[in-house]
């Protein structure tokens, strides 16, 4: 996964707490979830992805990153 690609997902992710784990988008979520960035939830009926300690981290660091290089 490119890293715009990953930045893009973990805000999505964030903002919404958990994300619904959309159709095609399986793979890239599965990524995230060996990154440690989120933990996602198998046994529900439709299934989501929760932000982890790490991925509140690596979101901080991007707008952290954004911030300094203005």
């Amino acid at each position: 996964m490119e890293r715009l690609e990953l930045e893009s997902i973990m805000k999505i992710i964030e903002q919404q707490q958990h994300s619904s784990i959309l159709g095609g988008m399986q793979a890239e979520y599965e990524e995230l979830e060996r990154l440690g960035y989120v933990k996602i939830n198998w046994d529900e009926s439709k299934i989501t992805a929760t932000i982890t300690p790490a991925g509140r981290a690596f979101v901080a660091s991007l707008t952290s990153a954004n911030n300094k290089s203005l």
